[in-house]
Order: C-alpha cells, then sequence, then structure tokens
C-alpha cells in the first residue's frame, strides 16, 4: 500500500497539475477526441505515480483501497475526497459547456458550504460523539456510493446519532 507521504504528495501534486490550463486544455482536447476524461486523469495520476517511482498499475490499485486502509485517518480520507472531487472537477470541465460547469459548480459551491456548517455544529461535540458522527456520515457515503448529497446530517440526526452512541 501506498504511504501517507505519497498519496499526500499525489493529492497536492494532481491538484496543481489540473489547475494549470495546458492540462485542462489536454483534458478538454481528448474529450473532443471522443475519449473519455476520466482516462485522461487517469494517465496524469500514472505520471505522477513514475514521477516518484512507483508502478503506475500499482498506484491506481491503491487508490481503491484508500477507503479500508486508512479508513481511521480522517485528515487522509478528507483530502482523498477532496483528491476525488478535483478529479471530478476537472471532467466536469472538459466534458460541460460552460453554463452546465456553471451551474454545476454552484451547486458544488453551496454543498460544500452547508458541509461547513455542519463540520462547525459537530465540532460542539466531544471527539467520541464526533468520531461516531463520523463512522456514520462515512457509511451514509458508501451506501449512496459517495453521491455528494450523502454528505451532510441534519442537527436533528446528528443528535440522534450521539444519542445512540451513549446508549451502554
Amino acid at each position: 500500500m501506498l504511504t501517507r507521504e505519497q498519496l499526500l504528495f499525489l493529492f497536492d501534486r494532481f491538484s496543481a497539475l489540473t489547475s494549470r490550463p495546458d492540462v485542462k486544455k489536454r483534458i478538454a482536447d481528448a474529450v473532443h477526441d471522443k475519449q473519455e476524461a476520466a482516462s485522461v486523469t487517469t494517465a496524469i495520476q500514472e505520471e505522477i505515480f513514475q514521477e516518484i517511482g512507483i508502478d503506475p498499475r500499482y498506484g491506481i490499485l491503491c487508490l481503491g483501497k484508500i477507503n479500508t486502509v486508512y479508513e481511521n485517518d480522517q485528515d487522509l480520507m478528507i483530502r482523498f475526497y477532496k483528491f476525488v472531487a478535483q478529479e471530478e472537477l476537472a471532467c466536469d470541465e472538459a466534458e460541460l459547456d460552460p453554463g452546465e460547469f456553471s451551474a454545476k459548480t454552484t451547486y458544488q459551491e453551496k454543498l460544500q458550504e452547508q458541509q461547513l456548517k455542519m463540520l462547525t455544529e459537530m465540532r460542539r461535540y466531544p471527539l467520541d460523539h464526533q468520531l461516531a458522527i463520523f463512522n456514520e456520515l462515512h457509511q451514509q457515503l458508501e451506501k449512496a456510493n459517495f453521491d455528494g448529497r450523502a454528505s451532510l446530517l441534519t442537527s436533528q440526526q446528528m443528535q440522534e446519532i450521539v444519542q445512540k452512541h451513549d446508549v451502554p
């Protein structure tokens, strides 16, 4: 399995590369040529693995195991989800027309604002309750195949999780 440091390097490098105009053009050109945008982003990830001396096929296989190997590393999991979102954003920018992309970006920003409010509210709870809430949220996301709409909990849902957690 890849180390935490290798994964963080991948996440940071991928984010830097996919924000560059020439890389955006590379992805858009591939879409224009009827290729999948995801195949280009995967190729970019493979290039990053080669940069750091990791067999690209092994690196890609490891990405599929992050959820199980690093499930208790909340910081890494958050960075991983940001990485996945960055990849989706790069693909969307290449595949959608400007109006559709703008609408999707606006939706994502609103979702992130709601997530931030939820996390701010969560901080009022003790750490063991926060962990219980994160675990429930993680399960909810997995059940929803990581659909962004499943990344939110209401105040009432968090309270119910805390109450369940406190029952001996």
